[in-house]
């Protein structure tokens, strides 16, 4: 293992060996994950599973969610509700129309 004299460096030169003992700590800690994740699907495969069916990990997602209102003019153009409102709603807010008007 080297020695540094930690005195006689410059900031700069500090500032570069944290920046490298920061990665090199990151990547110690990347290949242990990933070896004690090895370790473990290697046992999971020796008892007849994955180790994603004993964790349960298998994701899901949710669908796009069902369309609540209909741009007037374009049936095509759809919102759910949810999030910030398309700029063709408040369009159609500005201009007299309700949310029970472009409601599907």
């Amino acid at each position: 293992m080297s020695h540094f004299d930690l005195d006689a460096m410059s900031l700069e030169e500090l500032k570069a060996l944290q920046k490298q003992v920061a990665k090199a700590i990151e990547g110690y800690k990347d290949r242990e994950r990933l070896k004690a994740l090895a370790e473990l699907e290697a046992k999971a495969q020796e008892m007849g599973f994955s180790l994603s069916d004993l964790l349960g990990t298998k994701k899901t997602r949710k669908g796009a969610g069902v369309p609540k209102y209909r741009h007037p003019d374009d049936a095509a153009v759809t919102w759910t509700g949810k999030g910030r409102r398309p700029a063709w709603v408040n369009e159609a807010l500005a201009a007299g129309k309700t949310m029970a008007d472009l409601a599907i």
